[in-house]
């Protein structure tokens, strides 16, 4: 009867162990999501930034055309907010696989971060050689 009550426990401990690490991974993910965001945010306002810059300079400086880095940056914004709803339905789905001791890993989010770097890489990289 004792091992029965301690086995609970040490189940219990271990349990609150992987439920406390399943929350840091869905701040993680949520940390990224904001950092994207935020990034997004960044790139659709880098127009007015060259536009503000030229007048500082006295020069022309030509951006590439506002629907550019608009387009991409409102992209970014809603991938960002995507991935933070993305990832909390990730992580109550894992909280429940945990209670009911059925955990199975899901690539989903995992892939579409790595695509999604992976576009936002090729697509700056696009950008900067327009604008050079």
């Amino acid at each position: 009867m004792h091992e029965i009550i301690e086995d609970k426990k040490s189940r219990k401990v271990s349990n609150r162990r992987v439920h406390m690490a399943n929350e840091r991974t869905f701040l993680a993910w949520i940390r990224t999501s904001v950092g994207i965001m935020a990034f997004g945010f960044v790139v659709e306002k880098f127009a007015l930034f060259l536009k503000q810059l030229s007048y500082f300079l006295g020069k022309e400086v030509v951006p590439p055309p506002r629907g550019y880095s608009s387009v991409f940056g409102i992209f970014l914004v809603g991938l960002g907010a995507l991935m933070g709803v993305l990832a909390f339905i990730r992580y109550k789905k894992v909280e429940k696989q945990i209670d009911e001791d059925t955990y199975r890993p899901s690539q989903i989010l995992n892939v579409l971060l790595a695509i999604s770097i992976l576009v936002i890489g090729i697509f700056l990289v696009i950008y900067l050689v327009h604008s050079i």
